[in-house]
């Protein structure tokens, strides 16, 4: 639900934009808003990319009854999660381009969104499908971020 909000959001910024919504801060714009734009299309080229690698393992949600691949390589072998990492980047890069509140708390939401997705449904599904396969590979890769998220080693 929290991702239909964050995507809602990100739709309505631009047109509370043009409606007159204020933005947050003032001020000549030009060089932050083509910076978000490069920043945003370079997002969607990355979820693009990361979701093509992903092969027959991408999915929306999580079926407890499904099984798929886990995919360590490409992306997936610095960050486990590279879609979420270059959504957000494109929803950093909408902020930029319309900073108002509605881009605003559209990113905190998807952010948030992530967050919960990531940590209470995915990981736990990964782990319990992938086992020991998958807790190696999260002290490899970060979360969301090279390096930085990975679990520490169990040394066995």
């Amino acid at each position: 639900m929290l991702f239909v909000v964050a995507l809602i959001g990100g739709a309505a910024a631009p047109l509370a934009a043009t409606a007159g919504l204020p933005p947050l801060f003032g001020g000549s714009m030009a060089a932050p808003r083509w910076a978000g734009l490069v920043l945003a299309l370079a997002g969607i080229a990355v979820t693009l990319t990361a979701q093509s690698a992903m092969g027959a393992s991408w999915r929306v949600g999580v079926d407890a009854a499904e099984r798929t691949e886990l995919v360590t390589d490409g992306l997936f072998a610095h960050v486990r999660n590279p879609v979420f990492t270059a959504m957000t980047c494109t929803a950093a890069g909408l902020v930029l381009m319309v900073p108002n509140l509605i881009a605003g708390l559209a990113l905190v939401v998807l952010i948030l969104a992530i967050e919960l997705q990531v940590r209470v449904v995915e990981e736990p599904y990964l782990s319990g499908v992938h086992g020991s396969a998958y807790d190696a590979y999260t002290t490899r890769a970060g979360r969301f971020i090279p390096g930085i998220g990975r679990r520490a080693g169990t040394g066995a």
